[in-house]
């Protein structure tokens, strides 16, 4: 089965643009397209994408609050790839602390808009620039430093929360551990859980906040 995309972007040369780039792929279906994240459930619900790709910065609802809507209205929603024009964007690190997947730039080269797509769509997500991992430890607080401490995450485990944050897959994760694929997963998903996280970026910004991990 292909990955679905919608597309949300009030230019319509961006969308026409992502969409040229995404349907020559074999694999990839664009279901959709809409100007406004206001129009962003709905459609939801109605096309069921496996994957949004959303602007940040929209007229009437922005990417931030769009996010909010799916993440609070849709059952099993989909992930969620911002798209904009600024990497060091603070709208950007919103978006991704309100739930957002991965992170991609208007730039991109067609590679990696693919790429992102596919990855975002296979759970590995993407993560933020050096740009806005600095705007997470700008954020750091006592409330991060204390779901870290509460988590008691193992030696492994902190090891993978680690390479999570520098952006590895868990193929690459296994490869520098020298450990199996599936035995990352199991690690992954343990983090997840005592963080209390709903992904991997969630997880990732709870390192960046609690000074767990340096941006550096």
């Amino acid at each position: 089965m292909p990955v679905t995309v919608l597309l949300v972007d009030d230019e319509p040369l961006v969308r026409a643009g992502l969409r040229a780039v995404l349907e020559a792929q074999p694999d990839i279906e664009v279901v959709g397209e809409a100007a406004d994240g206001a129009s962003v459930v709905p459609l939801v619900r109605q096309l069921r994408p496996d994957v949004v790709a959303m602007d940040v910065r929209m007229p009437l609802l922005d990417g931030i609050e769009a996010t909010r809507a799916v993440l609070r209205g849709v059952d099993s929603p989909p992930k969620i790839l911002v798209v904009t024009t600024f990497e060091n964007d603070e709208y950007v690190y919103q978006a991704l602390r309100a739930g957002a997947d991965g992170f991609l730039l208007k730039r991109a080269r067609p590679s990696e808009i693919v790429h992102a797509v596919r990855l975002v769509a296979e759970g590995e997500t993407l993560l933020f620039p050096a740009a806005v991992r600095a705007l997470a430890a700008e954020y750091g607080n006592r409330q991060a430093r204390a779901v870290l401490e509460r988590a008691a995450l193992t030696d492994r485990e902190e090891a993978v929360l680690r390479l999570m944050a520098r952006g590895l897959t868990n193929v690459e994760i296994a490869r520098e551990l020298i450990i199996g694929t599936e035995t990352v997963k199991s690690h992954v998903s343990a983090v997840l859980a005592k963080l209390g996280a709903r992904d991997r970026t969630q997880a990732v910004i709870t390192a960046y906040e609690s000074g767990f991990v340096s941006p550096a």
